[in-house]
């Protein structure tokens, strides 16, 4: 084995080779005009992705993480509660709490890895209980699909909170005929270049319906409170040439996704993706439970097959976190899913044949009894 032969995770080359000088065009168009922060490329990718998902304002900014962050710098206080899922990356946890607010650690579904009503039901009785002041909710829209959203908003209205969805990984996804972008009072994603819809750097946008919140972001974009978080002219010319080609790649996504479940259904846990909704497969994460994943991923790399574990650690048992409360019950489904899920080659651009040989490697590995 040597680093050149082993597959690439995510290929973004491959995009790269079938965009061709498309991207080149846009990047030399901006170049040429000399408007390399707030040119009209960034308006108009605003546009373009405004009538993709069907959200009344979408507001560029300079990165996913920022993009949360906004939202909440418009919502959240010092010394509010927010219930957030602990598996997920530390994004999430982080933009609540760089405001002084309390990030309080809900568990989630072992068929979804998304937020647990339940557990969520549970959390903010107990937050009441301990005079915490709950304000609101952010759910994450994990690998690519959406939390089961009709269970969480009621439990928001019927408490009083409002809802942001953390779409970094999941838009262009859809929950019973609503896009992800139009879901909750304000949607951030990530346009971070391995993310389904990526571009050249850092980037991310939110999604509201909301005109005053909407406004609210606007001002704070620019110096509002201390922040700067402008996406480049650059970063919107390549987005808008992606965005072309966006709907072909989420089918495409969703074609490898199924192959590999019909490859892998009968020898591990594949991941499952609610009745009316849709994914994007910002990941392909297999569960693995009763087996040896350092074993596996070991077996896989000797066959020149990548792997990643997100995540192996949940924000609850990360030290920077872990005086946060959590659910009254523990997390014990984040707890055990963290030391179960290992995650595949995914992108759009994975052919059959590659696909084989890593559904082979997978296959071999859980012969071997790894």
């Amino acid at each position: 084995m040597s680093e050149k032969s082993m597959l690439p995770f995510n290929d973004l080359c491959a995009q790269r080779r079938h965009l061709g000088d498309i991207v080149d065009e846009a990047i030399r168009s901006v170049l040429d005009a000399g408007r390399y922060v707030m040119g009209p490329e960034v308006a108009q990718l605003e546009q373009d992705l405004s009538a993709f998902c069907g959200a009344r304002h979408a507001i560029s900014c300079g990165s996913g993480t920022d993009a949360l962050s906004l939202v909440l710098m418009a919502k959240v206080k010092a010394g509010d509660a927010v219930f957030c899922p602990s598996f997920t990356f530390a994004a999430t946890a982080e933009a609540i709490a760089r405001l002084g607010a309390t990030p309080v650690f809900v568990d989630i579904c072992a068929d979804t890895f998304n937020l647990d009503v339940k557990s969520l039901r549970s959390s903010i009785t107990m937050a009441k209980d301990m005079g915490a002041k709950p304000v609101g909710i952010v759910a994450v829209d994990l690998f690519g699909q959406p939390a089961d959203y009709d269970d969480i908003e009621a439990v928001a209205a019927s408490n009083g909170l409002w809802l942001v969805c953390d779409a970094a990984q999941a838009f262009g996804a859809s929950y019973k005929g609503r896009q992800v972008g139009t879901i909750g009072l304000a949607t951030a994603t990530s346009f971070f270049p391995t993310k389904p819809l990526g571009c050249y750097g850092d980037g991310g946008a939110v999604f509201t319906s909301d005109a005053e919140l909407a406004e609210t972001i606007l001002s704070l974009r620019i110096h509002g409170i201390g922040i700067n978080s402008r996406l480049d002219t650059v970063q919107a010319a390549v987005l808008i040439e992606k965005l072309k080609i966006f709907p072909g790649e989420i089918a495409a996504r969703n074609r490898i996704a199924n192959r590999y479940n019909e490859q892998l259904g009968d020898i591990a846990t594949v991941p499952n993706v609610l009745a009316d909704a849709t994914s994007v497969w910002a990941q392909y994460t297999l569960r693995l439970p009763r087996r040896d994943r350092g074993m596996f991923q070991s077996f896989l790399a000797a066959a020149d097959v990548p792997t990643a574990v997100y995540y192996p650690r949940p924000m609850h048992r990360q030290a920077a976190y872990g005086h946060f409360p959590t659910a009254p019950n523990g997390l014990p489904v984040s707890d055990r899913l963290a030391a179960e899920v290992v995650s595949l080659p995914m992108h759009a651009y994975l052919t059959d044949e590659l696909q084989d040989q890593i559904t082979a490697a997978v296959q071999a590995a859980l012969a071997a009894r790894t």
